[in-house]
């Protein structure tokens, strides 16, 4: 039996956390979060047809069946994306997504959240929140999350979880190239302040 060399021991603990899992089945309090798939399309739509949800959102015609289709597509495709499970009813409630895993980085973006509006101002956006950075601080140091201009309500709710305003970014929404801001939580902040 040959030995390890402590470089190769750390070289194979570095190469297991670069192998991020982007569909995780997560179980919290309240949620639960599981793979997307293409079943869920008419549950999930029955939540995004709520126009309310994207009035502040820069795509703020999302609740359009056309448009929203779109959306699943899109997100069928990422291979990151996460529906939002209500554990009391075991309805859907909403979905969100990993995005862009970078290694060299050690960072990952969360994005693409909606939750139906039965349950905002609740504790459900927060256990969503905390499930997905949980599981992220597995692999990263580093969480990001890009918000339209005028997105308060989801500028204010990331603030809520320790998220801090970082710069801005261009983003491609429905083909058109728009200015987001970029919130950062790190690891060693949350796990600092547990």
């Amino acid at each position: 039996m040959s030995s390890m060399s402590v470089q190769e021991f750390l070289n194979q603990e570095r190469n297991r956390d670069e192998t991020f899992e982007l569909q995780p089945h997560l179980v919290g309090e309240l949620i639960e979060l599981r793979p997307l798939g293409p079943e869920d399309w008419e549950n999930l739509f029955a939540v995004a047809s709520d126009r309310l949800i994207w009035e502040q959102h820069p795509a703020h015609d999302r609740y359009q069946e056309e448009v929203f289709k779109e959306f699943f597509r899109e997100a069928l495709e990422s291979g990151g994306a996460l529906v939002v499970i209500d554990r009391e009813t075991r309805r859907i409630i909403g979905s969100s997504r990993y995005f862009g895993f970078d290694p060299g980085k050690s960072e990952i973006e969360i994005g693409w959240t909606f939750l139906a509006r039965s349950v905002w101002g609740g504790k459900y956006n927060g256990e969503l929140k905390r499930l997905m950075l949980d599981h992220a601080f597995k692999f990263v140091e580093s969480v990001v999350f890009l918000i339209g201009l005028m997105n308060v309500r989801s500028q204010k709710a990331v603030e809520k979880i320790g998220g801090v305003l970082i710069g801005r970014r261009e983003k491609t929404i429905q083909g058109k190239n728009l200015e987001q801001v970029v919130y950062q939580v790190k690891k060693a902040t949350i796990t600092s302040s547990t």
